[in-house]
């Protein structure tokens, strides 16, 4: 089995940008983001296709404890992640009522809007 790093948690002040946008309710944001994948969730299929998955927010003083991962699919590979893997994603941020949703984790195919990106495992998926 290939060496790996042991895997450390996601820094608890690592996403004050993320704390930021939730707390000002703000969204249409570009933002990193850096955490735990809490849970993978069934794929959207409605349109677009996207991957779906939880991170768990727990930096102090975040008013979410969740952010929902849109992942587009039909743009971009899929990322072959579980629970408890770390990842770090770039990409716009939307509020809602949940702790909000992240998206536009990929290339923009049009060139039209800033592309975003996901990182696992020393592999980036855009």
């Amino acid at each position: 089995a290939p060496d790996r790093a042991p895997r450390t948690r996601a820094p608890a002040t690592g996403n004050a940008d993320l704390v930021e946008a939730m707390d000002a309710e703000r969204s249409g944001v570009m933002l990193t983001v850096v955490a735990e994948v809490l849970k993978t969730l069934p794929d959207d299929r409605d349109g677009s296709r996207h991957q779906r998955f939880l991170l768990l927010i727990d930096d102090a003083g975040a008013p979410y404890d969740t952010l929902l991962i849109a992942h587009n699919i039909d743009l971009a590979e899929r990322v072959p992640l579980k629970a408890g893997d770390i990842v770090s994603l770039y990409g716009q941020y939307e509020f809602n009522d949940k702790g909000g949703v992240l998206h536009w984790t990929h290339h923009d195919p049009g060139g039209r809007h800033e592309d975003g990106w996901i990182e696992h495992e020393g592999v980036r998926y855009e």
